[in-house]
């Protein structure tokens, strides 16, 4: 089991690295809307440090969601998908290592250019430390539950316009509990409760995403 996941994720990862454009796009896309938000709102700190949780979290989910589209459709088009369903390897482990993998290219950079970014908006250096920590527990839900949407939309026409359908409405408590663990330090209540609520939904979509992603995948190759 373990070889599977760890295949799985060498082989995209490595993918990812000889389409190193398509991997930098997400991270250009959030470096360019977090740093235009200031530009356009103004310098005004007090309203820079309202807007910034929310701001650097709608970023991040845009930014995850626009590389879903091609999460399997490359395995797809190839006939490399259909192989790894006839295979005696768990396809179960075969999405798991996926989205890791995606999570791994498309989040962990995301997580760690966020404290940065986030000086823009004139955060506290308390909130910092606390806006990576939602985003490290926040960001691997947007892979995993994406990678539900993904293979649901896969082999459709204008798929990345459903995988933003599918996924957005899902991906709104993640971003309510992840913004909301930055504004509560701002307020003095604390980010411990918003954070438990990103685990605990952490928890529940690795035991429940990668299935419900290889049972969708199962059906759209029947």
């Amino acid at each position: 089991m373990i070889a599977t996941l760890g295949w799985t994720l060498k082989r995209d990862l490595l993918l990812s690295y000889r389409r190193s454009a398509d991997a930098l796009g997400p991270l250009a896309f959030f470096v360019i809307a977090c740093s235009l938000f200031p530009l356009g709102v103004g310098p005004e700190p007090a309203a820079l440090r309202a807007m910034a949780p929310g701001v650097l979290w709608v970023a991040a989910l845009l930014a995850a969601t626009l590389s879903l589209p091609r999460l399997f459709s490359a395995d797809h088009a190839d006939g490399t998908l259909e192989q790894m369903l006839l295979s005696c390897e768990p396809l179960v482990l075969i999405v798991a290592g996926k989205a890791v993998a995606h999570w791994l290219v498309s989040g962990l950079p995301l997580v760690l250019l966020s404290p940065l970014l986030a000086l823009q908006f004139g955060l506290d250096a308390q909130a910092l430390p606390v806006l990576a920590a939602s985003l490290l527990l926040g960001t691997p839900i947007l892979s995993l539950v994406g990678a539900v949407a993904a293979a649901l939309s896969l082999g459709t026409r204008s798929s990345g316009v459903l995988v933003a359908l599918l996924a957005l409405p899902l991906y709104t408590p993640v971003l309510v509990f992840g913004a909301g663990a930055v504004d509560a330090i701002g307020t003095g209540d604390g980010a411990a409760a918003h954070l438990s609520l990103l685990g605990a939904g952490l928890g529940f979509a690795l035991a429940l995403a990668p299935w419900a992603a290889a049972a969708a995948l199962r059906i759209a190759l029947e």
